[in-house]
């Protein structure tokens, strides 16, 4: 069975909503640094010399460029189903001597041929697949074996206060929906990665009201992208009652909380037929910190 959220995306108006946000990306991305940072500095405790490298949701560039300081002497490959996004990361990197390079492509259908890279690098990206086992089965067909998938996204926890929220005033679905770090660890093997290891953590941003937060997630891109959405604007009748709906939620020193559940893994590619789930490493991060 296919690792699909209930609802299907949009893919078009996850497209057309990470393009339109293409330049406004890097003055709401702070999670979205973080997690890339978090997510980095774990490649310190992996073996890997890698001569290319493929970021998958590339977005403005930000972990294309940490990867190229990492590993001076790869070619980092750049791919974002925006457009814009793409435009946006080669205007903040320099010309001449650059081993970038910037490609547009749909995770779940990547145009590069077989075995071409020996690191593949995603942040916060995956959790815009409508089927996560395609994108793994071609983020596998492009890494030669024995290379390494490294990668964050989002878990079912995620805005949780918001979509409690949103719950309370319409019955169409507002808020994206994730999945749980134990199916996301069985896909990988289906899709032929051996030894995953999934972590999680839990991130809390406080906002004074929850306009300044929806704020936050159209200036990165992050909209409704529900195939079943509904359609139309807002409005300040349905804001209020959000609002209200929302200060339910315990302000935690004057601030009102939006909770990102980030899930962490990694895997390598090994040779032979796909899998059956097996022996996933499974734990929280906090568990592992206290060790």
């Amino acid at each position: 069975m296919s690792a699909t959220p209930p609802s299907a995306l949009d893919k078009r108006r996850v497209a057309t909503t990470f393009d339109r946000a293409a330049r406004s990306y890097d003055r709401h991305d702070f999670l979205q640094r973080e997690v890339a940072a978090r997510a980095t500095e774990r490649l310190d405790y992996v073996n890997v010399q890698p001569s290319r490298i493929l970021d998958l949701g590339s977005g403005t560039g930000r972990c294309a460029r940490a990867l190229a300081i990492r590993y001076k002497r790869a070619q980092v490959v750049q791919c974002d189903l925006a457009l814009g996004m793409l435009q946006q990361a080669r205007s903040l990197e320099r010309r001449f001597f650059s081993r970038q390079r910037f490609v547009a492509g749909d995770l779940e259908r990547l145009p590069f041929g077989d075995g071409q890279f020996q690191l593949a690098f995603s942040s916060l990206a995956l959790q815009w697949c409508q089927n996560l086992e395609a994108a793994f089965l071609e983020v596998r067909r492009s890494l030669t074996v024995g290379g390494l998938f490294m990668f964050t996204t989002l878990g079912p926890d995620t805005l949780r206060e918001l979509r409690k929220a949103w719950a309370s005033v319409s019955s169409t679905p507002n808020v994206n929906q994730f999945l749980d770090m134990h199916d996301i660890g069985d896909t990988l093997v289906r899709a032929g990665f051996g030894d995953p290891v999934m972590e999680t953590e839990y991130l809390t941003v406080p906002y004074d009201d929850v306009i300044t937060l929806m704020r936050d997630l159209k200036g990165i891109g992050a909209s409704n992208s529900h195939a079943d959405r509904a359609r139309g604007m807002l409005g300040r009748k349905r804001l209020t009652a959000l609002t209200a709906a929302y200060e339910t939620e315990r302000r935690q020193d004057g601030k009102l909380p939006a909770t990102y559940e980030v899930v962490y893994g990694h895997a390598w590619a090994v040779e032979g037929r796909r899998r059956q789930p097996q022996d996933v490493h499974t734990f929280p991060l906090e568990k592992l910190r206290r060790r």
